[in-house]
């Protein structure tokens, strides 16, 4: 089947960490000759579109829109218009979705915040847990950027978003708010910025608990590639199985015989 428009995640997909995925990056180029719309969708909240471009351009051989890319931040931020409950917000995260956030007019509140924000940070230690515990305890509404556990880099699995919101989602015994893959509040959004409608998109990724059930659980035809998080040995035992499955993205023929 030929596909309209193609939503494709990032780290795991088209670079591994700091590794390249040759196939990733001639993948997008196919993509780009065929003048077929995508759009990168990442739950990757520590840097900002511009960041990710500048990094594509730079270190993985793709130049590409900052409009092409959108991330579990700037679905946060729809998110948080749209529930409109104030203004003010504490964040654990990295300067991606601190600034992104901030300059939407959002305001750091430590005390009583309408908001707590938890995404990936680097520098996360015990007093950051602390207070974005005690918000959510007064009321503050609990968005998780993304749940993935754990992110592929050239070290290995490391802790993700998820492992942080896990750990004060068990502190506090109130369940957030998800934002990124596999839940619909991304999706839907990526859809309307991509133009394209669920049933002529496909959704590519490496790893087949957000990336796969992102489409699955969205009405979106997926493409699995086993060169991230999810291996080719786990395939067979999957619940529901991926629309198509590749060792590596250079096996895919864009729905051409």
């Amino acid at each position: 089947m030929k596909y309209k428009g193609y939503l494709i995640d990032l780290d795991g997909t088209i670079y591994r960490g700091k590794e390249r995925i040759p196939a990733g990056e001639a993948f997008v180029h196919k993509l780009q000759e065929k003048a077929i719309p995508y759009l990168f969708v990442t739950n990757n909240t520590t840097r900002t579109p511009q960041m990710v471009q500048e990094a594509l351009a730079q270190s993985y051989h793709i130049e590409t829109t900052v409009e092409s890319i959108y991330t579990a931040t700037l679905a946060t931020i729809d998110y948080m218009k749209e529930k409109d409950l104030g203004h003010t917000v504490y964040i654990i995260g990295e300067s991606g979705l601190k600034e992104a956030i901030h300059e939407a007019g959002y305001v750091e509140d430590k005390e009583n915040p309408a908001y707590v924000v938890v995404g990936l940070d680097w520098q996360v230690d015990y007093e950051k847990f602390a207070i974005a515990t005690l918000a959510i305890q007064k009321g503050a509404h609990f968005i998780g950027t993304n749940p993935d556990l754990n992110i592929p880099t050239e070290r290995g699995l490391l802790p993700g978003a998820g492992t942080l919101v896990a750990l004060i989602e068990a502190a506090t015994q109130v369940s957030p708010v998800f934002i990124g893959k596999p839940n619909s509040i991304i999706m839907e959004k990526a859809l309307e910025r991509l133009g394209v409608s669920r049933e002529d998109a496909l959704m590519v990724g490496d790893n087949y608990l957000t990336d796969i059930r992102a489409g699955i659980d969205n009405g979106i035809d997926t493409l699995l590639v086993t060169s991230g998080f999810t291996k080719t040995e786990e395939v067979p035992f999957l619940p529901i199985a991926p629309t198509y499955v590749v060792n590596s993205l250079e096996e895919w023929n864009f729905g051409e015989k």
